[in-house]
């Protein structure tokens, strides 16, 4: 009954809009009648609030609003970190779900957004703690709708959509993808007028009226908002130093390096051809993706290995089975922590005993050598062997080296070849 009582007199004191106050004596002066003061909120007040927008869904949306906002008028009469002020709080959260139901289909923001080459969609998760790229504040998804791009997962407010200022870069990505080879390419804030490279925000060294944060990347200055010290590996020092340390870099370059890690657009022969003389690991990864590039034909002519996809075991990195010179970032990442030696070895281990041991058709492909026609059955792969470059017989390395004659296929090949022309040029004559 008391409850009653006190969502009555709310609703009379401040929701009922043809609830009319009593017209007051004017003054003899003439002077207005003064304003009549709003009293302090109430226990009955705050539970009068929720009753209104929670217990009666045949409530309108002006009424809803009107209670949020008398419930924010509550929350901060209230005395901070009190009880009540957290339990106002709540209310105020289930309020502003209610509204959210009762929204009209029409006015619903579209599920998808396209911004300077992003591709936003709306996101449905309530609970997942965010931060939005763009304001540097956290998106309460809870009460907050926000987006998310699909190539390049840049996060923020629906409000701040149309203040992005930073394209997508995964269509950098698709358009030129390419690295920063030069160790961080400093060009000092005066190129960049003291303005973010990003937002075009004022900066400076002194912190006023925003800190200059440096990318390692770019080796351009950005703002605190476009820079929040997120590290990542720098791929000109991992080539030139074969330094792998993370460094500071701008929001940006963080994700164009995410979505660049995994591509294979590093040519270290071209780029560092001395980084094979220093680096050990780098010789043996080499020699394994050759000999898994000589496997390679074995397994394209065998039924029983494309049933088995034994290629698919290296379906991560499928620039092995294609070439032996191109490298991803997460490769030299992997070489350097020693994962991809280990893993590739076992990779290697597992075609070659296939094709010598479990295939029976593919050790009938195998080469005798043809010099000393001795020792077992050899594979272009196997590391005693050598490969002629013109026929791609396999002879054993010390009996090639040897032979200072030619090749025998080679010769075989070519007397073939000039009997074939002989009996041709015969049959010609009349």
């Amino acid at each position: 009954m008391a409850s009653d009582e006190r969502l009555a007199r709310f609703r009379q004191a401040h929701l009922n809009p043809f609830n009319k106050t009593p017209e007051q004596p004017e003054r003899p002066d003439g002077e207005p009648p003064a304003p009549a003061q709003q009293p302090d909120p109430t226990p009955g007040d705050l539970e009068g609030t929720l009753d209104l927008g929670l217990a009666e869904d045949h409530f309108s949306r002006p009424v809803l609003r009107r209670a949020i906002e008398e419930c924010k008028r509550v929350i901060l009469a209230l005395p901070e970190h009190s009880e009540r002020q957290k339990d106002a709080v709540v209310r105020l959260i289930h309020l502003r779900l209610k509204l959210q139901e009762l929204k009209d289909p029409g006015e619903d923001e579209p599920n998808i957004r396209v911004v300077l080459e992003h591709r936003f969609y709306k996101e449905k998760s309530k609970s997942v703690k965010q931060m939005c790229d763009k304001c540097s504040t956290i998106i309460w998804g809870l009460i907050q709708t926000w987006y998310t791009c699909t190539g390049c997962y840049y996060r923020c407010h629906s409000k701040c959509l149309p203040l992005v200022s930073r394209p997508c870069v995964r269509a950098q990505v698709s358009h030129q993808a390419e690295y920063q080879l030069s160790i961080c390419p400093e060009s000092g804030l005066d190129s960049q007028d003291y303005r973010c490279a990003e937002c075009r925000a004022p900066i400076s060294l002194r912190g006023v009226p925003s800190e200059a944060r440096q990318c390692d990347y770019t080796g351009l200055y950005y703002c605190s908002s476009c820079h929040w010290n997120d590290l990542a590996v720098v791929p000109a020092r991992a080539i030139h130093n074969w330094d792998f340390e993370p460094r500071k870099v701008s929001r940006c370059s963080m994700r164009y390096l995410a979505l660049m890690v995994s591509r294979p657009v590093l040519k270290l022969r071209e780029i560092n051809p001395l980084l094979f003389n220093y680096v050990e690991e780098l010789v043996e990864i080499r020699k394994l993706r050759q000999d898994i590039l000589l496997m390679k034909p074995y397994f394209i002519t065998c039924k029983e290995a494309m049933e088995a996809r034994l290629l698919l075991q290296l379906q991560d990195r499928q620039h092995f089975v294609e070439n032996d010179e191109m490298y991803s970032l997460q490769d030299l990442i992997d070489i350097e922590a020693g994962r991809l030696g280990c893993s590739l070895t076992e990779i290697h281990t597992l075609f070659a005993k296939h094709i010598k041991l479990d295939c029976e058709r593919c050790q009938a492909k195998g080469f005798v050598c043809e010099l000393c026609r001795e020792g077992d059955v050899l594979f272009p792969f196997d590391s005693h062997t050598s490969v002629c470059a013109d026929c791609s017989a396999v002879f054993h390395r010390d009996c090639y080296y040897d032979n200072s004659t030619t090749c025998p296929r080679c010769a075989r090949l070519s007397l073939r070849k000039q009997s074939l022309f002989q009996d041709s040029s015969t049959e010609a004559e009349p």
